[in-house]
This record gives C-alpha cells, sequence and structure tokens, in this order.
C-alpha cells in the first residue's frame, strides 16, 4: 500500500497556514486538478488526495489530531475506536460523531452531512463507525433549489418525513436523518457550470467592445450585475465576482463567479463594414 503524502504537503501549505490560507490553497489546487478541466492519468487520484487533505485541515478538531498523531489518527488498523479517538482512549475526543434534529421534532436536519459517508468517501472502503446498513433514498432537485434549499416529502417505512434539504448541496452530497439518509442529484443549470461553491458563465462581447471596452450585463443567482470591460480585453479573459457563487454548505459565504469573455465575431458583414475593418487593418500594419 503507497504511503500516503502529508496533507500540508499535498496542499502546499505551511503547518502553520491559517484556515484562509489552506482554504485557498485548496480551491487552486483543485481547480488545478479536477477531472473535467485535466485530462492527465493522475488527475482523478490527485484530485482526491487534495479534497482529503482539505477535509481534514480544514477541520480544527481532526487537524489537531492529524498534527498529533499523524495519518494514525484516521487509521482503523491503528486502533481508531468507534467511540472517537485512537483505541488506547482520547476520552471521546475529537471523533465523537453525535446527531440530533432541531429541537427533538423529528421534522429537521441537525446536520448537513453524514460523517461516515465522508469517511467512505474520503478513505476508501466501509466505514468501521456504520453498524447498520441504512435505507437510501435519493431525490432530483433542479439546479436553484439545490442552491437556494427547498422542503421535500419522503414516506420512510409508512410515516411522512419532511426534509429540509439546505442552501448549497451539489450532486452527490447525502443528508443523514434518524435511520435513513438522502443522496442528491442535481439537474443542470443551462447558464451556469458549477465546480464546488464556484460558479462559471461565458460571456460573448463583440470586437469593437474588446478593443474600445465599455460595459456589459452578467445575469448572477441573484440579480443582474453590469460588468465593466476594459479597454483590449482579450478573449477568454476570466473576470471574479466574489461572493456571487452559491452559499458554503458547512460554513457561512459563498463562492465566487467566474465570467469568461468570448469573442462574439459576425458571420456576415455588410459591405461598408468590410471596407472600414479592411482600412482598420491597414493602420495596423
Amino acid at each position: 500500500m503507497a504511503t500516503k503524502r502529508d496533507y500540508y504537503t499535498v496542499l502546499g501549505v505551511d503547518k502553520k497556514a491559517t484556515q484562509e490560507e489552506i482554504k485557498r490553497a485548496y480551491r487552486q489546487q483543485a481547480l488545478k486538478w479536477h477531472p473535467d478541466r485535466n485530462k492527465s492519468a493522475e488527475a482523478a487520484d490527485k484530485f482526491k488526495e487534495i479534497n482529503e487533505a482539505y477535509e481534514i485541515l480544514s477541520t480544527p478538531d481532526k487537524r489537531q489530531a492529524y498534527d498529533q498523531f499523524g495519518h494514525g489518527a484516521f487509521d482503523q488498523a491503528g486502533g481508531f475506536s468507534a467511540r472517537g479517538g485512537p483505541a488506547s482512549g482520547w476520552g471521546g475526543g475529537p471523533f465523537t460523531y453525535t446527531y440530533s434534529t432541531r429541537g427533538g421534532s423529528g421534522e429537521d436536519f441537525g446536520g448537513f452531512s453524514d460523517p461516515f459517508e465522508i469517511f467512505e468517501a474520503f478513505f476508501g472502503g466501509s466505514s468501521p463507525f456504520r453498524r447498520q446498513q441504512l435505507t437510501r433514498y435519493s431525490i432530483k432537485l433542479s439546479f436553484n433549489e439545490s442552491v437556494d434549499g427547498v422542503e421535500k416529502r419522503i414516506i420512510h417505512k409508512g410515516k411522512e418525513y419532511k426534509i429540509k434539504i439546505p442552501p448549497g448541496v451539489n450532486e452527490g452530497s447525502r443528508i443523514r436523518f434518524s435511520d435513513f439518509y438522502v443522496s442528491i442529484r442535481v439537474e443542470p443549470s443551462d447558464l451556469f457550470k458549477r465546480e464546488g461553491d464556484d460558479l462559471f458563465i461565458d460571456k460573448k462581447i463583440s470586437f469593437s467592445m474588446a478593443c474600445l471596452g465599455g460595459e456589459v450585463e452578467v445575469p448572477t443567482l441573484v440579480k443582474t450585475l453590469k460588468l465593466k470591460i476594459r479597454p483590449g480585453t482579450q478573449p477568454m479573459s476570466l473576470f471574479r465576482l466574489r461572493g456571487k457563487g452559491v452559499p458554503h454548505l458547512r460554513s457561512r459565504g459563498y463562492g465566487d463567479l467566474y465570467v469568461r469573455i468570448l469573442l462574439d465575431v459576425p458571420t456576415h458583414l455588410s459591405r461598408e463594414q468590410k471596407q472600414i475593418l479592411q482600412e482598420f487593418e491597414q493602420t495596423l500594419k
């Protein structure tokens, strides 16, 4: 079995890095190695390794355990107990997983993810914590429902449950409730492409606007904004709109919206337009 690389090395940060530095490094690495963008043979493994490192280092309790015990803190063979921490005894420790519903009403989720499922997703194989096979339901959401959150209904063992899906869930998200969990499927958006909590959208501009600059309207999740185009903007340029992406599922704040500039080249020109462009071309020479 291959030796795991140091999580700090994986993300390219110092062991004294702040949470914001870790988050920023994760985004850079994830964008670089995402299999949808990186077609190299090693991209999938790299992307999984990056997510695994971020899952640990972005959580203070897990990071503390990793700093103290290294990878062994999460190694079942090394004596990790279902109650939390190594079997040698942490007194409950930072890995005590508990679930509760708000107000004990049985109508809502106390948490937005299932740590057992996270364990399986990041470390492979079955979680050592799972004691029983839970019933799984699949819910399909529209893109807007996944962004804004929505309430759905599930019939489980003859009883109806109101399921509150929190804002920011994505394709493959799983939510634990009582003795079942729900897997999320999301329909793609006609406008946006989603990567994590960031959104990407293409915007076409004319050749003259690319040269002279101007303003264009860009749709966001909330409203249309005006984006200033600088003179000399090149095709494929990316403009970043901070905080205009998807709500973070497990923390406050939002992802970003990236606007990619495309050049709208006309396919039919009048004689006058052709003459003007020819004269312009001559001035460049």
